[in-house]
């Protein structure tokens, strides 16, 4: 450790450490645009300038050394911030009342704490194009702000170089390769560029007012399905702490909406476990191609796609958790109602701007019909809860509707990094050996950690299983595997950093500690379910019974398997 002197205060750092990372630590607020925790810094922004002996310097990218001095807020760095802001207006839209961001905008609250109140740079307005090509995110150009943080996560985080800088000077601006929309991209529809943008110059598709419409229809049954991050989180929006459960206020919230019936996704959680699980087992017992990865993530299923054709027998064939149940409601749920399945309107709930894309593609399709009809993002909640005057502090709690309410403590952890190996080894032991596992908590794969390895021993033989989250240390992983690596033989991988719980439609603007929270609210309510293996839930057992007929059976595998194919990208 060694002393710094900040605004003429002595405060320990670390030695090689940022002085942002110092100052910060100190309790200081230093507003930054461009810096992303944990990646090297760019320096791009210049909104963290400190003045240090008379001069200027961004304290994101200076290393702190024994004896430094800095003034966080001296009249000229306070000066240059404002100037900052005031640039960047110069050239922003005027639609701050319409944007998704108004309220949740950096550059908006950073004008109002630096007293930004007229604009003084004026001059002609760039003309930008906006790209609604994609079937899960737009981007207005207008809206950006050159930060560059898109660019980073996307490059450095998930690695897919989908947009990059183009231009010089005056001229720079973010685009995709050729200047194309970005569904002519190797975007895989994350969103985590959403979560760290700024401002509003990128945003998830909105399906708000379809929804509405549907439920506004009398001949349309409409049914929503959430899943089991977003009652973890969508709370946070309503003042509660990252972590609480109200599920069962949303659930009743969702029927003062307007929803016919009420489902939880941890249900086909289960339903998918039941399925992967016997298909692992297969693998396994006959010879099958492994290490077999887990398919419930749509983006990194693309990711598969593009970068990784060679391995995508090694995915499992297993549709998403949202896809099975939107095909046992339009099947079994139709049926056993007596509704036809052309006048169901089926509705999730998910932390995924890539569910968005998921629920377009065509192995999705029965008879031409949508698994699902519409995808909101947690953040959509929100919005349509609070158009609807509702607020989950207020709202008595209800249970979810049957037949697709019921659920284990494993489907619920599904929403984190590591819940979906846990989930499939308690079921997958079953499976193998007829037993129950002696300790249903398995922390070896538990953990907001990138990246976590681990040996089970199941009735004498060891399964080498592994779970990643981040597309960049899939493909760390994955490359390790195409260089001959082979003692692994299941891998669990999300291609949001953590899992579903910080998935790209997530709340914007959350801390590390909230995701954590998230994490730690799942396992707890895992704890404290007494069914917390898939294979004990009754009502998977009687849909099985009644209408599926077994794992990997003919009707099962019709309406819960799909296939994958090898998509070219713009290299």
């Amino acid at each position: 450790m060694i002393q710094i002197e900040v605004n003429n205060r002595k405060i320990d750092a670390n030695k090689g450490e940022l002085l942002l990372t110092a100052i910060r630590r100190a309790g200081v607020a230093v507003p930054t645009l461009c810096h992303y925790e944990g990646l090297p810094p760019s320096g791009a922004c210049r909104m963290c300038v400190v003045e240090m002996d008379g001069r200027l310097v961004p304290s994101c990218a200076v290393t702190v050394n024994e004896g430094m001095k800095c003034m966080t807020h001296s009249a000229k760095a306070v000066k240059a911030r404002k100037t900052i802001i005031e640039l960047l207006l110069a050239d922003h839209p005027d639609d701050c009342l319409y944007c998704v961001r108004n309220g949740n905008c950096e550059l908006q609250t950073l004008a109002e704490e630096y007293g930004v109140r007229t604009r003084r740079y004026d001059g002609a307005k760039s003309t930008c194009k906006l790209d609604i090509s994609s079937p899960a995110l737009e981007r207005d150009p207008a809206k950006c702000i050159l930060c560059g943080k898109c660019v980073r996560v996307c490059e450095e985080v998930q690695n897919v170089s989908a947009i990059d800088f183009a231009g010089r000077g005056s001229k720079t601006r973010i685009e995709v390769a050729f200047n194309d929309g970005i569904n002519m991209s190797s975007c895989v529809y994350c969103g985590q560029c959403i979560k760290v943008c700024p401002t509003g110059a990128l945003r998830e598709k909105s399906s708000i007012k379809e929804v509405l419409e549907a439920i506004a229809d009398p001949d349309k049954y409409v049914v929503v399905q959430h899943a089991p991050a977003i009652s973890v989180s969508v709370g946070e929006a309503f003042g509660m702490k990252a972590g609480a459960d109200c599920s069962g206020a949303l659930n009743a919230a969702l029927r003062r909406i307007g929803f016919d019936r009420v489902f939880d996704t941890s249900f086909t959680a289960d339903l998918t476990i039941m399925e992967e699980g016997a298909e692992l087992v297969s693998r396994i017992k006959n010879g099958g191609k492994l290490p077999m990865l887990t398919s419930c993530s749509p983006g990194w299923v693309k990711f598969a796609e593009e970068f990784y054709p060679d391995m995508l027998e090694n995915l499992s064939s297993c549709k998403s958790p949202q896809q099975m149940m939107g095909a046992v409601i339009k099947s079994y749920f139709a049926e056993k109602e007596k509704i036809d399945p052309k006048k169901i309107y089926s509705v999730s709930i998910m932390p995924c701007t890539a569910k968005k894309f998921e629920v377009t593609r065509e192995e999705m399709l029965t008879d031409g019909n949508p698994d699902i009809d519409a995808v909101l993002t947690n953040r959509e909640l929100v919005r349509l809860l609070k158009m609807r005057g509702l607020d989950l502090n207020s709202v008595d709690p209800e249970g979810a509707d049957t037949p697709f309410g019921t659920r284990t403590g494993a489907g619920k952890i599904f929403g984190t990094s590591g819940g979906v190996m846990e989930a499939a080894l308690r079921s997958g032991y079953y499976l193998l050996t007829g037993k129950e596992l002696e300790s249903l908590d398995i922390k070896s794969v538990r953990g907001v950690e990138g990246r976590k390895e681990s040996k089970i021993n199941i009735d004498g033989v060891e399964i080498g299983v592994a779970v990643v989250s981040g597309l960049k240390n899939a493909s760390d992983l994955l490359d390790e595997i195409r260089a001959g690596r082979d003692d692994l033989h299941f891998i669990e991988i999300m291609a949001c950093p953590g899992g579903c719980i910080n998935g790209g439609g997530q709340p914007i603007g959350v801390s590390p500690d909230a995701v954590k929270a998230r994490m730690k609210g799942l396992y707890s309510l895992d704890k404290k379910d007494d069914r917390r293996a898939s294979h004990h839930n009754p009502d998977i057992k009687k849909l099985y019974e009644e209408y599926l007929g077994e794992p990997l059976g003919h009707k099962s595998h019709k309406l819960l398997h799909t296939h994958y194919r090898h998509r070219d990208v713009v290299k």
